[in-house]
């Protein structure tokens, strides 16, 4: 229920009032009213562990009791050290640290920085130039803007931003050519990655940075088979550092911890975020090879960046509690075979609906496009706003999920993501597609 007395929080929108949460249970969030939500995306793919993991919460209580905070300009603390060790201990091959910091852009920040700082400690300054995909988004600070490719988030900022190139999206379902394999379009868009590195010239360009399933911005979309073989290629012949941005997907959303794992591929770096801290403490990481550390340790000695609230210990411990879980509860073997269960009931019932376009995903972590016509696959006009008629309505009937405009290009385009708990059970994936298929109709219809 809206506050009755009026609210000085300068929130995301200026327009509407929001309800109050006022408790958490399981999958379901509680406002003052007493209405129950199933948390059908997780907020934004955040709540992989539901909103009262008694766990998670013995684990804050016990590290406030001991230590809350201390900074990182003088001390080190266990639950840091443990959550290094055990990301490591899971990482692809070669990712041998972790930057701690407070959540995805501050990662993604984080990279761009180290990447720049790597080059210049390695003797190669001319290398400064990131290169991107269109329709991807690493973050809302000027760095991880500037990086991301959707049209609609740079626009009001883009005097501000540091210039980035972008090339096509692997977006199967929108891109991939009458007659074409999924394998031979791969290929296709991942070779524009090389001719846009040669285009620049390759002693200038530092870094590529993708998100292994596109997560907000288009809604699930994985990478089709090989893509990113051909792109891991691509960057080591020209000395380019891929970055992998699994803020979204990455933590077991996909089924795996990191979902770079099921593309056959390590990254010189990765971000994470989100599922890390469960939403249970705002926590995030940049994880970079042993060797682009060294370079800084043979080097200056310092990486020239850093945060107040990094390496925090109550965050820390947090995420350790949320790992042990993930890790020790078969969670990951849970998301496969839930996020299976979800598949076949959103293809069940809205699979052979006049208006939806493509299902896909990964794991717990699914998207539905919506389409005007299913055979032109031509989107609504998006002055309709499909996607915040369809937020409305879902709230309504007690589902929260994610839809977004601008799928296509940052303009055009409505999908719906959907990331649920990996607690999620049956009945609750039988719920969340039944409201989703109601709020769908009734925003048609509106």
């Amino acid at each position: 229920m809206p506050r009755e007395t009026a609210s000085h929080v300068f929130g995301r929108s200026t327009r509407g009032r929001l309800a109050t949460a006022v408790a958490g249970e399981g999958c379901y969030v509680i406002d003052a009213e007493g209405r129950r939500y199933l948390d059908g995306s997780g907020g934004a793919a955040v709540s992989c562990l539901g909103h009262s993991d008694a766990a998670v919460r013995a684990a804050l209580h016990a590290q406030l009791d001991a230590l809350a905070f201390a900074h990182t300009g003088f001390f080190t603390t266990e639950a840091a050290e443990r959550l290094a060790e055990t990301l490591v201990a899971h990482a692809p091959e070669g990712i041998d640290r972790v930057y701690l910091v407070s959540g995805g852009s501050e990662a993604v920040e984080a990279a761009l920085k180290l990447a720049r700082q790597f080059f210049l400690e390695t003797g190669q300054p001319a290398r400064h130039r990131v290169i991107a995909r269109r329709q991807s988004y690493h973050g809302n600070t000027l760095g991880a803007l500037a990086a991301g490719g959707n049209a609609w988030r740079r626009a009001q900022f883009a005097p501000l931003l540091v210039e980035t190139t972008h090339i096509a999206p692997c977006y199967e379902y929108r891109d991939r050519a009458e007659g074409e394999s999924p394998e031979d379009y791969g290929q296709r868009v991942a070779n524009e990655l090389e001719a846009e590195i040669l285009r620049l010239g390759p002693e200038t360009v530092m870094a590529f940075i993708a998100e292994p399933v596109v997560g907000a911005t288009a809604g699930a979309v994985p990478a089709v088979p090989g893509y990113f073989r051909r792109i891991r290629e691509i960057c080591d012949t020209h000395g380019v550092l891929l970055i992998l941005d699994e803020v979204m997907c990455g933590m077991g959303r996909t089924g795996r911890l990191f979902a770079c794992e099921e593309d056959g591929i390590a990254p010189d770096m990765i971000t994470i975020a989100k599922g890390l801290g469960a939403g249970y403490q705002p926590i995030g990481a940049l994880m970079c090879t042993g060797a682009i550390y060294d370079a800084i340790a043979a080097g200056s000695g310092f990486f020239q960046h850093g945060h107040t609230y990094m390496g925090h210990a109550m965050a820390a411990a947090a995420a350790n509690a949320v790992l042990e879980a993930i890790l020790g509860r078969g969670l990951l073997e849970r998301v496969r075979t839930q996020g299976d269960k979800l598949d076949a009931r959103l293809r069940t019932r809205l699979g052979q609906h006049p208006h939806v376009g493509d299902i896909r995903g990964r794991g717990l972590f699914r998207g539905v496009e919506l389409v005007s016509d299913r055979e032109t696959r031509s989107p609504f006009d998006p002055e309709r706003k499909l996607h915040a008629r369809i937020k409305a309505e879902a709230m309504a009937a007690g589902l929260i999920c994610y839809p977004m405009g601008g799928t296509i290009d940052g303009k055009i385009g409505d999908h719906i993501l959907l990331a649920p708990p990996f607690i999620i059970e049956d009945a609750q994936l039988d719920e969340l597609t039944d409201k989703l298929a109601t709020a769908l109709d009734r925003a048609l219809a509106a």
